[in-house]
């Protein structure tokens, strides 16, 4: 009896499960990274399917007490044919994204 109830949850667990990931052939067209491991770094890249980001970060009072990383960037992807770009910076006052999708 359990067998059964266990193969019946399984079943409908998988009938439930989306049927398809358009995504799932995206291939990664462009991809840059620069980080030396030193004071700061910065990224890039973008897939066939429309996501994309770049970010660069860098080290605020290096070997201070105060040491911190300020960051800058942007990501973008895209739901039902429409491109969302959201544009952040994250520093000592926090992470600050601005969208034309996000309340502001």
């Amino acid at each position: 009896m359990k067998l059964i109830i266990f193969v019946a949850a399984f079943v409908a667990i998988a009938l439930a499960a989306p049927q398809g990931n358009p995504d799932k052939d995206a291939v990664v067209v462009k991809s840059d990274f620069d980080n030396i491991g030193v004071g700061g770094y910065k990224y890039g890249y973008e897939t066939s399917n429309g996501i994309s980001a770049d970010e660069e970060g860098n080290l605020l009072n290096e070997g201070s007490e105060n040491e911190s990383m300020a960051v800058r960037g942007r990501f973008s992807f895209v739901i039902d044919g429409v491109t969302y770009t959201v544009e952040y910076v994250a520093d000592e006052n926090g992470f600050q994204p601005k969208g034309a999708h996000i309340p502001a």
